[in-house]
């Protein structure tokens, strides 16, 4: 599969930004927030690694993880202590280091999909999961793009990655696929009257096609045969102390005299 060539995405940024600032795009990640919201306290661990394109979003507010991080592509102004600016492709990460690690759009803007989503799986401890959302090219939305021209804008530029894709990729890098679910099933007209006036499709749709959602949420596992999860030695059970018969010294006594 070729993806269509992209800018930088911190060139893309303020694009981005602008988009879910509009009324279908504060629509959209409402949808994503409320059906993260619902996954995300099931997910535990330590650390958690938020990736996205818009460094305003954070998705991770229901999360049970102590330590927390978004990656932001560039320095901007009133960035929270915990955003770390690197680029997606290369994550200043140690390797089976983050327990959960969030993926918003992170492939569908990414120069190289795949590297990005290599990356998260080299950081992801054996057993911890990985949470990506993405646009469904198999909606309206897909449809919608493909009248958008060669050089659309965004998000159309987006890369619309097939679960089928995405699926291949998952066990190429060892990651169990464990639920896949779809949502927002508005058309994405940018005038909130038409958006109103297909409401009512929104309810037939969400019954007749279920996996046909603006966007799609993957949820996976990180199984690597042969490996066992890191735990932090303070979350570790403190040892029983056994008594342990000390060696005799009689026959070393008798050989020394």
């Amino acid at each position: 599969m070729s993806f269509q060539s992209q800018p930088p995405l911190k060139d893309m940024t303020p694009d981005l930004q602008a988009w879910f600032d509009s009324a279908v795009g504060r629509e959209l990640l409402e949808a994503e927030s409320a059906l993260i919201s619902r996954i995300l306290p099931t997910l535990f661990g330590y650390h958690l690694v938020q990736i996205g394109v818009d460094s305003r979003v954070c998705l991770y507010d229901e999360s049970p993880v102590r330590n927390k991080f978004i990656v932001v592509p560039k320095t901007e102004l009133g960035l929270s202590d915990n955003c770390v600016v690197a680029d997606s492709s290369e994550l200043p990460f140690e390797q089976h280091s983050v327990d959960v690690v969030v993926l918003h759009h992170a492939l569908d803007f990414a120069q190289s999909p795949h590297q990005v989503l290599r990356e998260a799986a080299r950081i992801l401890r054996p057993g911890g999961h990985l949470l990506m959302v993405g646009f469904n090219p198999s909606s309206l939305w897909g449809l919608y793009r493909r009248f958008k021209g060669r050089e659309p804008d965004v998000p159309w530029n987006g890369h619309f990655i097939s679960h089928r894709r995405l699926s291949d990729w998952f066990q190429l890098l060892e990651l169990t696929e464990l639920k896949r679910r779809s949502e927002y099933f508005l058309a994405p007209f940018e005038n909130e009257k038409w958006r109103k006036r297909c409401c009512r499709f929104e309810h037939w749709g969400r019954r007749a096609f279920k996996e046909r959602g603006a966007f799609t949420l993957m949820l996976a596992r990180k199984d690597v045969a042969g490996m066992t999860p890191i735990i932090e030695e303070r979350a570790r059970g403190r040892l029983i102390n056994l008594p342990v018969a000390e060696p005799s010294v009689r026959g070393q006594i008798s050989e020394s005299r």
